[in-house]
């Protein structure tokens, strides 16, 4: 059993950044790729990031690239997301989950991810 405490969401100003960190409890973290969703209201939970159990590979969703950065810190147990450049379409409910399975396929799934954190909530005013 994982489980995973989001926080650092709040209110920011387009343009601004926050950084936002995901903690996991127990010894097993670095068995797990880790990735952070979204949901804004009404709409469906939608992939952001993934980073691989080393932090080799980090894929991202393609309307946040360039300007988000997923990182973890093993000895931490910690995962984070810095997001520089917010724009008011980033403001949704984040989520970090753990992907338990050997490779990083389908991490844009929802479905794929066993442990998910409580979320925290991100606010871009315009």
């Amino acid at each position: 059993q994982v489980q995973l405490v989001e926080s650092g969401g709040g209110l920011v100003q387009a343009g601004g950044s926050l950084r936002l960190s995901c903690a996991a409890s127990g010894r097993t973290f670095s068995r797990y790729h880790m990735g952070w969703f979204r949901q804004a209201p009404g709409k469906e939970r939608e992939f952001v990031a993934v980073i691989s159990r080393s932090g080799g590979s980090s894929p991202y969703a393609d309307s946040v690239k360039g300007r988000f950065t997923i990182s973890r810190d093993n000895a931490k147990n910690t995962v984070y997301l810095q997001m520089n450049s917010l724009k008011p379409e980033d403001t949704a409910v984040y989520y970090c989950a753990a992907h338990s399975a050997l490779t990083l396929g389908n991490y844009a799934v929802p479905g794929t991810y066993v442990y998910w954190g409580q979320g925290t909530q991100v606010t871009v005013s315009s």
